[in-house]
């Protein structure tokens, strides 16, 4: 048990017939109080994680990054990774092309708003849409022939840049990798 703290006294004369007695206590308050036990620096023991957890975290991390690395491969040229998608995605459609929905359905990463996205392709003459003339309501999406030819001069690079960012791993693995992950995503989004 710390010792009580000392008290020092003064006395202070405000005039000649009154006088005001103050009190001082010590500020060197580590002696007298138990901080420092609280502020030890040994760490705080927290729960395991799960492995799930682990693994989700990883998988969040893992293609952040990898994601990154495309997108400053894709950045001078104007490109988002959204729209280099897109780009790849109706290339693989043609010569028919796609319906917003049948883009949206393709897509990586799902665009809250594909219609704007859309807009601004178009309006960079990547892409094309018309509304087709057997069914006024749909509207199809093809790849122009500069959007090919942008598309053309990105294989490589990208191709590249992915032999870079998995040259580490023996084709073994990778494959097992790839069959893995394959797997977590076969299951399908479950209900809550």
């Amino acid at each position: 048990m710390p010792a009580p703290a000392q008290t020092h006294s003064c006395v202070v004369t405000l005039s000649h017939s009154k006088r005001l007695q103050v009190q001082f206590f010590p500020l060197d308050i580590s002696r007298h109080n138990n901080y420092r036990t609280a502020m030890s620096r040994r760490p705080i023991p927290h729960p395991p994680v799960p492995v799930e957890a682990r693994i989700f975290i990883s998988l969040q991390k893992t293609a952040d990054s990898l994601g990154l690395e495309a997108e400053q491969l894709l950045k001078p040229h104007g490109l988002t990774g959204t729209q280099y998608n897109v780009l790849r995605i109706l290339r693989g459609a043609e010569p028919t092309g796609l319906a917003c929905s049948g883009i949206g359905e393709r897509m990586i990463s799902h665009d809250p708003d594909m219609t704007r996205l859309l807009d601004r392709m178009e309006k960079r003459g990547l892409i094309s849409r018309a509304r087709q003339t057997d069914d006024r309501r749909v509207i199809k999406t093809r790849i122009t022939p500069e959007g090919l030819a942008l598309l053309k001069s990105l294989d490589q690079p990208v191709r590249e840049l992915h032999k870079r960012q998995f040259h580490h791993l023996p084709a073994a693995r990778l494959k097992a990798l790839a069959e893995l992950l394959e797997e977590v995503r076969a299951r399908g989004p479950q209900q809550t």
